[in-house]
């Protein structure tokens, strides 16, 4: 079918398709979702290059990353050249900035967006810190929850306030907005790592900050190595493809420590329709990350 999105015309397919069988929410809910976020998700899309990762088969079919914009789209998907020393060349990315190109990437079943820390006109300037939280079995959200008040106290020590989401899968991220011009992912990544050095030296019973995945069970690792140029994370209010619809979502202080005492994983556990409800009556709580400048200790 046609529609028209804000004066640009889009052919939507196979709109009843299945693409989370176990709640049978389909290819056009997915689309309904995304319209109706949009309000609230395209100012943490705009401008920042995008990588796709497109499920055309659904959840439980196989899904595929593309950096490259795909080179069937309108000509008014707007596309940014970054340098990729990976491919030694430039990779034109998709860019996000209105609600017609959000329409047309989830009509090419790209459930999940990922975006980088930088904008796509300054890729080598991070514009936040994030810790990406990732329990290991039998660790759940429980315990990510417990690094998560960890690292807020630390920020809280250097004068940083820090906003929390969970991934919308198993754990949760933690983002420092800087939004300070002539930051480097030199100075972020390398102040992340020493971050989460000295959180596993003071928990060494919860925390870990290697990569080694023999080293996680019972734990939660922090991915502080997301702090990169090449590097993406899950957006705020992007759908996850898990068995239900749910959705990586911002959360208060109070939610979190709230966890603490209930150690309920499902109590931060959030569905597309959960998501548009919470914006419905708060707005968005993470547009701090976007405006609140900070800046990082020497």
């Amino acid at each position: 079918m046609e529609v028209e999105v804000e004066g640009r015309t889009l052919s939507l397919s196979n709109l009843d398709k299945v693409f989370y069988p176990r709640s049978g929410f389909t290819k056009g809910a997915v689309i309904d979702y995304y319209t109706r976020i949009a309000p609230v998700l395209l100012p943490h899309l705009r401008d920042r290059h995008l990588t796709l990762k497109r499920y055309p088969n659904g959840v439980e079919g196989e899904f595929f990353y593309e950096k490259q914009c795909p080179g069937h789209r309108p000509d008014w998907v707007r596309t940014i050249a970054v340098w990729s020393r990976h491919n030694g060349r430039e990779i034109d990315y998709c860019v996000a900035d209105d609600l017609a190109t959000v329409v047309w990437l989830a009509n090419l079943a790209d459930l999940e967006l990922h975006t980088p820390l930088a904008y796509g006109r300054t890729p080598k300037e991070p514009t936040m810190l994030a810790f990406d939280l990732d329990p290991g079995p039998p660790a759940t959200i429980v315990e990510c929850a417990e690094v998560a008040v960890a690292l807020r106290e630390a920020f809280d020590h250097f004068g940083l306030l820090a906003f929390p989401k969970t991934s919308g899968s198993k754990g949760m991220q933690v983002y420092v907005p800087l939004n300070t011009p002539g930051t480097t992912y030199q100075v972020t990544k390398a102040f992340a790592q020493g971050v989460a050095q000295v959180l596993e030296r003071r928990m060494p019973a919860l925390v870990v900050s290697e990569m080694r995945r023999d080293r996680r069970a019972g734990k939660v690792f922090i991915d502080w190595s997301q702090n990169d140029e090449h590097k993406t994370t899950v957006c705020v209010y992007s759908l996850r493809a898990r068995e239900r619809p749910t959705v990586s979502t911002p959360v208060t202080w109070d939610e979190v420590e709230a966890l603490l005492r209930t150690r309920d994983p499902d109590e931060l556990t959030f569905t597309s329709a959960e998501v548009l409800a919470r914006v419905e009556e708060h707005g968005d709580c993470f547009a701090p990350v976007l405006e609140l400048q900070q800046t990082l200790p020497g």
